[in-house]
């Protein structure tokens, strides 16, 4: 009896100092975004690590994710990320076809979400003006869709 508990009592504190020695990974990352004209279609959310294709190549992004819309809303979880610098770009792909939709001179025909709301003059915004720092604990960013 004396022996099964103390095998118990250290695979327990094996265990917790397992835990103590390999910290989290990252935590979530969650994105809201509001003000959509309408709750057709999705919202597209791409994190990005790294100024290369910000805001517009989904290549380039470390995750990617289609969110559905409820009430003018929409709500992307991206999967644990290390603490680190990051951007988001979203977009509200109105007709569902997987893609932001471009009218004359490549202008957004749907809306389109930054990280910090930034914005761009003459286009999109940059990396800098919509990296934020993320501390690796769960956090939630707010954004607002613009048409």
């Amino acid at each position: 009896m004396r022996a099964a508990v103390a095998i118990g009592a250290a695979v327990v504190l094996s265990t917790a100092a397992a835990a103590q020695a390999d910290p989290p990974r990252g935590a979530v990352l969650t994105v809201r975004v509001s003000r959509l004209r309408s709750s057709d279609g999705q919202v597209g959310c791409m994190l990005f690590a790294s100024p290369k294709g910000f805001p517009a190549d989904p290549s380039a992004a470390a995750q990617k994710r289609w969110c559905p819309i409820h009430e003018g809303a929409s709500t992307c979880a991206f999967d644990p990320i290390p603490a680190g610098t990051y951007a988001v770009a979203c977009f509200h792909d109105e007709n569902g076809n997987g893609k932001l939709d471009r009218g004359l001179f490549g202008i957004p025909k749907e809306g389109t979400a930054a990280s910090n709301d930034a914005k761009g003059f003459m286009g999109p915004p940059s990396f800098e003006k919509a990296m934020f720092r993320f501390a690796g604990v769960a956090a939630t960013l707010d954004l607002h869709m613009e048409y």
